[in-house]
């Protein structure tokens, strides 16, 4: 066991309670500041640079910053116990009504682990396109499978010329390790080509699905209503489009969308009065926080606080844009992978505050969380790049490492 303690914060992380945040502080490496003003709206946005994006999320690591750190005024140590290893390692649930953790393995495995450390492997878990950022992906438990089984599963598939995400349903039997009845209720359209991008997480609330659709690094359908890249949907538990969704347009896709503008959300999770909170992984030093709310378009690719890879210009979120500006973003790479909302008692100063696991920045991130606004909160350096965050059910955080040999780490008061 080891303690970990919280590293100085700074400027490079901006919050906004209210309209946009404030422009983003130059750092060591940025391309030179920009204009603060844009003249982007929801009706025609402006036509941006086809500029290559990395082919997987092995986003550009951090660069050292110099940026005067400024005061925290509550830190914390943690403990944490490093488990055993995983093989690339993705998502975890804790099983509802168990004493068993799920893992799933992006090349294509999902495992099933006790609390003494025993892992044993699920069978009948559907073929995967495991390349890039694609694979096996999310889980989580459906409101009934306590009483029969219920999980949902996210993975890529590949079909008509390229890959997509699907959504599964599948009765698991931990008793046996099996997986039974796998059923596809959604699929990610169009397929494009490219390993980049799918998002695919997944969040239940008040028997509606909420999925996370990225924009497959193709950008521009993020704005676009006859496709299903770049938004989050709301879908009823058998993946059909949710009543009352807020786009109701002609074209059938836009059936499903509860918010749009999105470049690849890869966090999704409901606070305890009800609200989506989603990280979303955006360009360079636009990483991004938001509170999603129905019918909002947050912008992407026409407006961020980042610019693209190769430093062409992106416009900065404005007031009047018609787009929605993040809560909270993060102006050196940070690259969110994943988004848990504690709620636990073994932390109780944390109840209701954010933690996101940084790819890039090998870092556990915490911001406070207050109703709809966002305050500066803490940061520890893990020295690896972190898949995934969840709460365990006595309150401990747990993380999982990102890659080969990525490990599983249990966080509790030092």
């Amino acid at each position: 066991m080891r303690r970990l303690a919280p590293i100085a914060l700074t400027a490079a992380l901006a919050l906004s309670a209210c309209g946009g945040p404030d422009p983003k502080a130059p750092s060591p490496g940025d391309p030179a500041p920009r204009p603060t003003t844009s003249s982007a709206s929801t009706t025609a946005p402006p036509t941006t640079p086809a500029t290559p994006e990395p082919p997987t999320d092995a986003e550009p690591t951090v660069e050292e910053e110099t940026e005067a750190p400024v005061e925290v005024p509550e830190t914390h140590e943690l403990a944490i116990t490093e488990h055993e290893p995983y093989s690339n390692p993705w998502a975890m649930e804790f099983l509802p009504g168990t004493d068993l953790l799920a893992i799933t393995e992006r090349t294509g495995a999902l495992k099933l682990r006790s609390p003494d450390g025993t892992v044993r492997e699920v069978t009948g878990v559907p073929e995967v396109v495991a390349a890039g950022q694609g694979g096996l992906g999310d889980i989580i438990a459906g409101p009934t499978f306590e009483s029969d089984g219920t999980v949902y599963l996210s993975w890529v598939e590949s079909g008509d010329g390229g890959t997509g995400a699907v959504i599964g349903t599948a009765t698991l039997d931990t008793d046996a390790a099996t997986l039974s009845n796998v059923t596809t209720i959604w699929q990610q359209t169009p397929k494009v080509d490219g390993n980049g991008h799918f998002s695919h997480r997944m969040a239940i609330h008040e028997d509606h699905l909420y999925v996370s659709s990225g924009d497959r690094q193709q950008m521009d359908p993020a704005q676009e209503m006859d496709n299903l890249l770049g938004k989050i949907l709301r879908l009823t538990l058998d993946g059909q489009p949710a009543a009352e969704n807020p786009f109701q347009e002609d074209a059938p896709a836009a059936q499903q969308f509860w918010s749009m503008g999105h470049r690849n959300v890869l966090g999704l999770e409901f606070d305890a009065e009800g609200r989506l909170w989603a990280s979303e992984m955006g360009p360079e030093g636009g990483d991004e926080l938001n509170l999603i709310q129905p019918g909002l378009n947050y912008g992407w690719p026409a407006a961020s606080m980042g610019v693209h890879y190769g430093g062409a210009d992106i416009p900065d979120h404005a007031e009047g844009d018609g787009f929605e500006p993040p809560k909270a973003w993060w102006g050196p790479e940070t690259a969110p992978g994943s988004l848990m909302i504690y709620d636990g008692d073994l932390f109780p100063a944390w109840t209701g505050d954010a933690f996101l696991g940084a790819l890039a920045g090998q870092k556990l991130i915490r911001v406070d969380l207050d109703g709809e606004n966002a305050a500066e909160g803490e940061e520890w350096d893990m020295g690896a790049r972190i898949r995934e965050v969840e709460e365990g059910p006595d309150g401990a955080i747990w993380l999982l490492q990102d890659g080969d040999g990525g490990l599983l780490l249990e966080l509790r008061p030092a």
